[in-house]
């Protein structure tokens, strides 16, 4: 790819996958602070596909362009910045911003990627990873003899889950069309069916005194089922509303009313505990913390891909120019793993 001009994808509106349209412009150059990137891989996530339907929670104003995270080499760095970073592969959580094939980006929101660990591999656990580590540590705090639910377990997230989970000695139950059961079986994991099966009565068999935890993406009917499997101190953490996701009418109503039932929850006096998960939480009032978090814990996921605990599951590959049929295959619901986008 070209280091004088820069290709991005711009999201025009409420648009079909083949609505996106390609920008072309001049490569920026870093300001104070700053280091300029080149993308090397960026990914498709549920977030993308919320926002080309105009339902994501705060998403910005159209046009925009997407790209919730990315991993690149550094070229240039701005006023303050040491040098030493210039030719380093980083990884960055971007929410916005990262389909384009030159970012710029704040110096202290770069966490670098060992070496080894390839740029396809490092963006299956940039957000997937980060969300599935903080949720299954720092909001359940999963131990060693519990017993977990993942919803979704073939999915970005939920792939990473299953195994972060597995390596933190939890027994996996996950959630998938019998295509993946194979793939979850390889990974330890006992599948249930969601499509052909009662998954309420499938997991009570599996856990009949209940779960240890329960990470629903679902929302909707979901949420209040994995509630009810929960046992005494166990916890569920929501993190989206897939089942939301052809709606029509807003974007924030379905967030709204997950955030009700988990204050609902937590205030009665049932010992089990309710969380909704987002990544974006305490940037805004505590930016320091915030950024320490996700170095530490984003160091934590690639070094679980150095040692094996976690493998790269991506389902493709496709060049940034063809972000349609990327979008079409990452909402098809028949892969496993993350759809990465390169250059």
């Amino acid at each position: 790819m070209r280091d004088d001009e820069r290709v991005q994808v711009v999201l025009p509106g409420k648009v079909e996958p083949e609505g996106l349209e390609l920008s072309f412009g001049p490569v920026p150059a870093p300001a104070a602070g700053q280091v300029l990137v080149r993308m090397e891989a960026t990914g498709v996530s549920f977030a993308e596909q919320q926002m080309r339907r105009g339902r994501y929670y705060d998403q910005p104003a159209f046009p925009f362009v997407p790209g919730y995270d990315l991993v690149g080499t550094v070229l240039a760095t701005g006023p303050g910045v040491g040098s030493g970073l210039i030719g380093r592969r980083v990884a960055a959580l971007t929410k916005t911003g990262g389909w384009a094939s030159h970012v710029v980006l704040e110096a202290t929101d770069v966490v670098e990627v060992p070496d080894g660990v390839g740029a396809a591999e490092a963006e299956t656990a940039v957000v997937n990873g980060i969300t599935a580590w903080q949720m299954l540590h720092r909001r359940a705090k999963v131990r060693s003899g519990a017993t977990v639910l993942v919803h979704g377990a073939n999915g970005g997230v939920g792939s990473v889950l299953v195994q972060l989970a597995t390596a933190a000695g939890a027994t996996v139950v996950g959630t998938a069309s019998a295509r993946h059961h194979e793939g979850l079986r390889a990974l330890g994991v006992t599948p249930v069916d969601y499509r052909n099966e009662d998954v309420v009565a499938r997991v009570r068999e599996l856990a009949p005194g209940g779960l240890d935890a329960v990470f629903d993406h679902v929302g909707g009917r979901s949420v209040v089922d994995s509630w009810g499997l929960l046992a005494r101190g166990g916890t569920l953490v929501s993190y989206g509303s897939a089942a939301t996701r052809d709606d029509e009418g807003s974007g924030s109503l379905p967030v709204l009313k997950l955030l009700g039932r988990v204050w609902l929850w937590n205030w009665l006096p049932n010992g089990r505990s309710a969380y909704f998960f987002n990544v974006w939480a305490g940037r805004t009032w505590a930016r320091a913390r915030f950024r320490a978090r996700l170095r530490t814990d984003l160091t934590q996921v690639f070094a679980a891909l150095q040692r094996g605990d976690l493998t790269a599951r991506i389902a493709a590959e496709i060049p940034l120019a063809r972000v349609s049929e990327a979008m079409r295959l990452a909402e098809s619901g028949t892969v496993a793993g993350k759809v990465v986008l390169v250059p």
